[in-house]
């Protein structure tokens, strides 16, 4: 992640710990969600601990969780599942926003991974979940998922933040793929505009441009005058079709580099017998 996300990451993390629930059931259950005895990685972590009344836990790396260790899940309100996720996250949880994707997961017991993310979809947190080095994944990798936890877990104003920065992300890959989508198509423009001006000097070159039918010509003119223009734009210069422009120009390419006009493609015979048309 660059730097300015690992710090928004931060701000989350301390904005989450620094929640203070008001119910006696939140404090337990966030308490049941950070473990006893917690380890934590942070001092806004360690904080919460200590005013949640549990031991001061030592600074260590984060640890795996026992998810679901003495929670009622099934028993428990929403307010109650809501504290015990924040804890949880904040003990055994990563954020990770590094350019447009946004993950989080919780790293639990192999044998937790299941019943966690069974709970989380229960409560309209789809997770998927998996087993690495040994240890229960339990993931979201949709960012409004990770948002709406985020809001239901108690962030307010690092989730302002949080979700502006979403949105600069999606415009500026939105307004790259269209920069792109516009470079490429220029580009194919350009080269077909240079295919078709060195045909129309083969043509003229040889006196098979002046044999050749009006709409021809008269493309091949509009061309020569305009070789910046788009197919649209030569066509509504000169007055006539889209269609008949890239024909016109299509034939001039093709008798640049054959001696005779292209053949035009025979139709099949009718159900009612009528002779195809040469």
């Amino acid at each position: 992640m660059a730097h300015a996300d690992r710090e928004l990451v931060t701000a989350i993390r301390i904005e989450l710990a620094a929640i203070d629930p008001s119910r006696p059931c939140d404090r337990e259950a966030e308490a049941l969600g950070l473990g006893s005895p917690a380890a934590a990685s942070e001092p806004a972590v360690a904080r919460l601990a200590v005013r949640l009344g549990m031991p001061a836990p030592p600074m260590a790396r984060r640890r795996v969780a026992a998810a679901g260790g003495g929670f009622d899940w099934d028993a428990r309100p929403e307010h109650c599942r809501m504290a015990y996720l924040r804890g949880l996250f904040l003990a055994a949880g990563s954020l990770s926003i590094a350019g447009p994707r946004t993950h989080l997961e919780f790293v639990v017991d192999a044998g937790d991974a299941p019943s966690l993310a069974r709970r989380l979809g229960d409560s309209g947190l789809p997770a998927s979940w998996r087993l690495r080095r040994g240890r229960g994944v339990v993931t979201w990798k949709s960012a409004d998922t990770v948002v709406l936890f985020l809001r239901r877990a108690g962030l307010r104003g690092s989730l302002l933040e949080f979700e502006a920065r979403r949105v600069q992300r999606a415009v500026r890959s939105d307004l790259n793929r269209v920069v792109n989508a516009e470079s490429a198509n220029l580009e194919r423009a350009v080269a077909a505009a240079g295919r078709q001006l060195a045909a129309i000097e083969v043509l003229e070159a040889d006196g098979r441009l002046a044999t050749q039918p009006y709409t021809v010509r008269l493309v091949a003119e509009g061309r020569k005058e305009t070789p910046e223009a788009t197919l649209s734009e030569l066509a509504e210069r000169l007055g006539v079709g889209r269609s008949a422009v890239q024909r016109a120009l299509e034939r001039i390419e093709w008798q640049a580099l054959h001696d005779e006009p292209p053949r035009r493609r025979l139709r099949r015979p009718s159900a009612t017998g009528s002779r195809p048309l040469a």
